[in-house]
């Protein structure tokens, strides 16, 4: 068997950008729509479902450039963008919002359950993905990996609480930025506090 190439590397900017620019570029194409009302085939549909539909071709713009420059997109990648397909075919096809508000629901609570899955069987799936990035103990991956279920499940929580209860520009808004940055706090918390479980790498 033969091992996957390692991925290319690429400016660090320029990673950021096809990585984090296409949910910007929803938020301002909802910004820019969310009051207006489209027809076609004599059905009419809100701004927030154009700017989702404009959203695909966005993504898988941004990622096949990834792709082409790094040779690789990492499953966490793939699975989020066949969420953001089907989810967004289902808000076209029923006439819906809920159906693409539902899908940040289902995306962390997917990640919540397997990493669930990975501790009843007494593994850590994130050491599998990040043991190269990230050396830590056993214990400190059995650690980290039951915060972070914990805080998926936190995530898809209230991410049906807000789609449920508050408006749809402040749905947009949170899921833009403020899913995005709380799941960066707590990684970096994450990541300050469990240096005692550090694995020590031998001296050359």
């Amino acid at each position: 068997m033969t091992d996957t190439p390692p991925a290319k590397e690429i400016n660090p900017f320029l990673r950021q950008a096809l990585e984090l620019g296409p949910p910007i570029a929803f938020f301002v194409i909802y910004l820019r729509l969310r009051d207006q009302t489209f027809t076609w085939a004599g059905t009419e549909y809100s701004g927030f479902i154009v700017a989702t539909l404009a959203f695909i071709p966005i993504m898988l713009v941004a990622m096949g450039i990834l792709w082409k420059l790094t040779g690789q997109l990492s499953r966490i990648q793939i699975f989020t963008a066949v969420m953001v397909i089907f989810f967004g075919a289902l808000t076209w096809w029923f006439n819906d919002e809920k159906f693409f508000k539902m899908k940040t629901t289902i995306v962390y609570g997917f990640f919540a359950l397997l990493l669930a899955i990975g501790l009843v069987r007494g593994k850590s799936y994130l050491a599998y993905v990040l043991s190269d990035a990230l050396p830590l103990t056993p214990e400190g991956w059995m650690t980290l990996t039951r915060r972070l279920a914990i805080m998926f499940l936190a995530l898809a929580v209230t991410n049906e609480i807000i789609w449920r209860t508050l408006s749809t520009d402040l749905w947009v808004k949170i899921e833009t930025f403020g899913f995005p940055i709380a799941l960066f706090a707590f990684l970096w918390w994450q990541l300050v506090s469990l240096g005692a479980f550090e694995e020590d790498t031998p001296e050359s």
